[in-house]
């Protein structure tokens, strides 16, 4: 698994949140019955995508509440360094740099302020492409 699996992980397979979001109600795990071998007959498969059926993980909540069982502040809103210590993963210049590797990144890794700002720009927006509801405000 790739540090950005790992990172997409910690934060959308979070359960930490539990409340529905923008109307959407949770959606209890599956359990691999579908509603016909349940026997349930009055319940038909929805015409739905699964990703739209899956509920929206709410980004800023979950590293809220990651970040805040930290003994330090962390900047997870604009520091991949921050984001990476919310959700227990090695920030080190070797992991960033691997990471960026992993998402394509073509600029100077020597350059690490550059690359940290495009590697935490790419996270959000892979991160709502996964289907986590990310604030415009941390969409560049």
């Amino acid at each position: 698994m790739g540090i950005f699996d790992s990172l997409k992980n910690a934060i959308l397979g979070s359960h930490l949140t539990q409340t529905p979001v923008q109307g959407k109600v949770p959606v209890a795990p599956a359990s691999g019955a579908t509603p016909a071998q349940s026997g349930n007959a009055s319940t038909a498969p929805q015409p739905q995508s699964s990703a739209a059926s899956a509920p929206e993980v709410d980004i800023s909540a979950v590293l809220e509440q990651k970040a805040s069982l930290k003994h330090e502040k962390l900047n997870w809103q604009t520091s991949i360094v921050d984001l990476m210590k919310a959700v227990d993963l090695d920030p080190s210049i070797e992991n960033r740099r691997k990471l960026a590797s992993e998402l394509g990144y073509t600029g100077n890794t020597q350059d690490s302020a550059t690359m940290n700002v495009w590697l935490h720009e790419q996270v959000m927006q892979k991160l709502a492409a996964a289907g986590g509801k990310v604030p415009d405000s941390l969409r560049h």
